[in-house]
């Protein structure tokens, strides 16, 4: 996948192409759909199909206060983009002068001349140029004049629920991962490296990695069944999103118990992945660290019949 930081890195005479501009945060099931589609089209007719995206994420220039946290961030998102077959991706850098482009600039100076679009494919709710005031309808119009056609998917559900980055993220302040996962069309995820913890793990219950600051989306505060991956090895665990108020701290943290746990080599840059599969309960103050030890023992026993079931199940497929 060839990967364009700026306009100015497309190189002339790039194209003809099938393009699809969005945020594609999380690059869910709809988002998904509509890369394949381009993917499969540009296969067909022998051009190249590429994602237009930004960085950072327009609302956080357009509505600094709004507090948004990504579900991938952005070396993540590339990589699922990629997983998608897509031959390139143009990630603009999103500032004053992009945020200032009237539609018809957008429309024209991006994907006519740079990209030589015969194709934009979009969601029915896509909106571009400046403050959002294009629309599908308009993009259809430019198109004409342009010489792109424009295809324009309808809202996605899954069992009555819009597969969406917004709805995700409100599913996932619920604590309701394994329901984003089918709308992600796989689990959630967050990617870090160890954090420095307070050695809690290791002398009261049992094997643990703390990670280190992560700035973007996790689930809500709460202990849920997940799968980690240390470097090259993955584990079953269980992982406690929150403060940990058992021991009297207030210090937010990702916390994971891994079961089959082995000794593993772990440096700062390590990489750790937990993948969020369902959720066990919230998060609670216990009278005693003899309590909490019996709460993680059920917690445990739950994870561990989850993944034989999960194996039973992966077996009989």
């Amino acid at each position: 996948m060839q990967l364009f930081h700026k306009l100015d890195d497309v190189p002339a005479g790039f194209g003809p192409s099938m393009a699809s501009v969005g945020n594609f945060d999380g690059v869910h099931r709809a988002h998904a759909h509509v890369l394949h589609e381009i993917v499969s089209r540009a296969r067909a007719s022998g051009t190249k199909a590429v994602a237009v995206t930004f960085e950072p994420h327009p609302a956080r220039i357009l509505r600094p206060d709004s507090g948004l946290r990504l579900l991938t961030p952005t070396a993540e998102k590339l990589r699922l983009l990629e997983a998608t077959g897509i031959d390139g991706v143009l990630l603009l850098p999103f500032g004053r002068d992009l945020s200032l482009m009237t539609p018809r600039q957008f429309a024209d100076r991006i994907l006519h001349k740079k990209l030589h679009a015969r194709e934009v494919h979009e969601g029915y709710n896509f909106r571009f140029g400046h403050k959002a005031a294009g629309d599908t309808k308009l993009l259809a119009e430019l198109g004409r004049e342009m010489g792109f056609e424009v295809k324009v998917y309808p809202e996605m559900k899954l069992r009555g629920e819009t597969v969406s980055s917004s709805q995700i993220r409100r599913l996932l302040s619920e604590g309701r991962v394994s329901r984003a996962r089918h709308l992600l069309a796989r689990p959630f995820c967050i990617l870090g490296t160890p954090g420095r913890g307070r050695g809690y793990g290791s002398k009261y219950t049992v094997p643990t990695i703390n990670l280190a600051r992560y700035e973007e989306l996790v689930p809500k505060d709460g202990v849920y069944i997940t799968c980690t991956r240390v470097g090259a090895e993955r584990f079953d665990s269980v992982t406690n999103v929150g403060n940990r108020p058992t021991f009297g701290h207030e210090l937010f943290a990702v916390e994971t118990h891994l079961l089959n746990f082995h000794p593993v080599e772990l440096t700062p840059e390590t990489e750790v992945e937990i993948c969020f599969l369902d959720r066990l309960r919230d998060e609670i103050k216990f009278p005693s660290v003899e309590a909490l030890r019996e709460q993680i023992a059920r917690d445990v026993k739950k994870a561990r019949r989850y993944f034989h079931l999960l194996g039973r199940i992966n077996r009989g497929a």
